[in-house]
């Protein structure tokens, strides 16, 4: 118990025993707080919407700012910390105190409100700088600048300007800014689902996936990747998170694949690639998906079962690429894996999938995520007591919620900066303006403004977390896809997965830079190794438009179609770029496996009656089926002797 309360103890630089031991109490309070409110809030749903989610800010902000503040090693500056952290106590209070008073003033800020709302803002801006970094600080500063200065703007992109007084009525008083539906998304889902995780993970949950894992592919040349990327991907239906899942199955994948012949680059490219794969599998999707059920307005199991295929196909994908590095590298076979492990696994452990299993049972039988979410939290605590080692005690408890709150920290001061973007985009009437400007640009051509978008997305990616970057696309890019005629599911994913990039494109790429520093290899020499593995993520959106029936979004006659082809298209590319089937490959292989890849996804609706498709997709599958077979008949033998031996990293 000693170890666990250590646990509890936040990390210090320059504050001494005393102060830390205070700050870390305080810490795990407000973690009960939050996380009360997420539970009532989800169960009883009878908090009004702007109380619940200030209050909720206010815990988590506070709590965030007293944890920044023991790490600095000035004391000035950490007295500092302290007092922001000190008000930021202030707002939820204040609004639930107010609350009528607002109301029947018609939400029309008075001089109190200001000062509260100029509080909230530096506290929102410090979180979002701390937790963060500067891009989204930056993007912050320039809407409110173009809110309040936007007189100065001559031409149909200026504005009359808005005053304090008016700034403070949307962003603070309402939910239309720090408090609007990125926040509410974050209390009633994000929160809920990582204390969920965290729960499952503290039981030995994620350890059950490695072992399935190891055990399905351990025996299969280049298995430890094979491994590492089922695991995560399992590990990915209850942890939305690519950071936390490399952090939780890296220290067991990366020096397994080392061990049997990876180098360091690929290990923590592949470990990267495959943890990102649990933004976009279901049950537990990304933060973003959350969001794009609330934006698009459909529930959640909506959002859900158009992830399933697309997951699918990118895992699918990765782990054809990884088996085929690991023939090009003419890897050794890890023998520890096999049927027989994964028996002894399922037997001993496998009654920990019992609470996954009863959320997905839950939410195909109608009842809400949330409320779904609430009682696997409960199943899953009275699973822990069968075993000493899944058991779960106060403290441990009490380690949850505060893991809970820090993992939450950054998409909570993300969706609280992404409130003022979204905010004064709504207030000033820029969002219809971008995207009428994408219309302009790209015209009726539905691929160049498909382009455009993925180009936006892909850029925005780079600079900002998977979350933000999602919230502001679906603001500025979305209509415009809608209005040419997307389905709103198709077009949100669409943007959607090019937001995800930025797990594993630098200068963010926060999911293959946490691989780096495990396996010990250049962190921006991973990220574009997992680019290179990963690649598919930047296709599959595209057939997304052409086969709509890999969401689900088309008659189901046409899925059974949709989904095979592109399986096959898929991973004729994922040949074409690993240069390697059987033997090496020429150019000319390659070549050839692109062209028939690209013709099996011709780029029109799936159509039985459409001679031209059909007659494409019937000769890119003869084209890669009879280059298969050519490759298979070649005879080559790679040299025994040259095989990376277990053991050799």
């Amino acid at each position: 118990m000693s170890q666990t309360l250590n646990e509890l103890r936040l990390p210090q630089d320059g504050a001494g025993p005393r102060e830390t031991a205070l700050i870390s109490i305080l810490y795990v309070a407000l973690a009960l707080v939050a996380n009360g409110l997420v539970i009532y809030g989800a169960f009883f749903g009878a908090i009004t919407a702007l109380l619940l989610r200030s209050l909720f800010f206010s815990a988590v902000a506070a709590a965030g700012l007293m944890a920044a503040g023991l790490k600095m090693r000035s004391p000035v500056l950490r007295m500092v910390l302290y007092a922001f952290a000190l008000f930021a106590l202030l707002p939820g209070p204040y609004l639930y105190q107010s609350y009528l008073d607002i109301i029947m003033r018609g939400a029309m800020a008075n001089s109190m409100d200001e000062i509260m709302f100029v509080g909230t803002l530096l506290v929102v801006l410090l979180l979002v700088r701390l937790s963060i970094g500067w891009s989204l600080l930056v993007l912050s500063l320039i809407s409110l600048s173009y809110a309040y200065w936007g007189y100065l703007i001559p031409g149909k992109y200026g504005h009359g300007g808005y005053d304090l007084s008016r700034l403070a009525s949307t962003l603070f008083l309402s939910t239309e800014g720090f408090y609007g539906v990125p926040m509410g998304v974050a209390v009633e889902y994000i929160f809920l689902f990582a204390l969920l995780g965290t729960v499952l993970m503290r039981m030995g949950t994620g350890e059950v996936f490695v072992d399935i894992a190891r055990g399905l592919t351990g025996r299969v040349q280049g298995g430890a990747g094979l491994s590492a990327t089922l695991a995560s991907a399992m590990l990915g239906t209850i942890n939305g998170s690519a950071v936390a899942n490399v952090v939780t199955t890296g220290p067991f994948t990366i020096p397994l694949m080392r061990r049997t012949g990876f180098s360091a680059k690929t290990a923590g490219a592949i470990e990267a690639a495959s943890s990102s794969a649990g933004q976009i599998l279901p049950p537990i999707m990304g933060a973003a998906a959350f969001l794009m059920a609330e934006i698009v307005g459909v529930p959640y199991a909506q959002i859900a079962l158009a992830g399933l295929v697309p997951g699918l196909l990118y895992v699918l994908a990765l782990m054809v690429a990884v088996r085929l590095e690991a023939g090009r590298l003419n890897l050794e076979r890890d023998t520890s894996g096999g049927l027989r492990f994964l028996g002894q696994a399922l037997k001993t452990r496998g009654y920990l999938l019992i609470p996954l299993v009863g959320l997905i049972g839950l939410m195909i039988s109608g009842m809400t995520p949330t409320r779904a979410a609430v009682y696997c939290l409960v199943f899953a605590l009275l699973l822990s007591p069968w075993r000493k080692e899944t058991r779960v005690n106060l403290i441990d408890l009490l380690a949850i919620c505060r893991s809970t709150m820090m993992s939450a920290m950054p998409i909570v001061a993300a969706v609280a900066a992404a409130g003022i973007v979204i905010g004064v985009l709504n207030l000033t009437g820029m969002g219809l303006m971008v995207s009428g400007l994408i219309i302009e640009v790209g015209g009726t051509n539905l691929w160049l403004v498909l382009i455009l978008t993925a180009l936006a997305a892909f850029v925005l990616g780079l600079g900002l977390p998977t979350s933000a970057a999602y919230l502001l696309l679906a603001v500025l890019v979305a209509p415009a896809l809608i209005r040419l005629g997307l389905d709103p599911i198709v077009a949100h994913m669409f943007i959607f997965y090019f937001g995800l990039v930025s797990a594993i494109t630098p200068p963010v790429a926060l999911a293959a830079y946490a691989a780096a520093s495990i396996s010990g290899a250049d962190a921006n020499a991973t990220a574009f190794e997992s680019i290179r593995l990963g690649f598919v993520k930047l296709l599959v959106p595209f057939l997304f438009v052409t086969m709509p029936g890999l969401l689900f979004r088309d008659d189901l006659s046409n899925v059974w179609i949709a989904v095979p082809l592109a399986a096959i298209g898929l991973t004729g590319l994922s040949v074409a770029f690993a240069a390697w089937l059987v033997r090496p490959m020429t150019w000319l292989d390659r070549a050839a496996f692109v062209v028939g890849s690209l013709l099996v996804l011709w780029p029109r609706p799936v159509d039985a009656f459409d001679v031209v498709t059909l007659a494409a997709r019937v000769s890119g599958l003869a084209i890669l089926v009879a280059m298969t077979m050519r490759l298979m008949k070649s005879g080559y033998q790679p040299d025994a002797a040259a095989a990376r031996p277990a053991g050799n990293a």
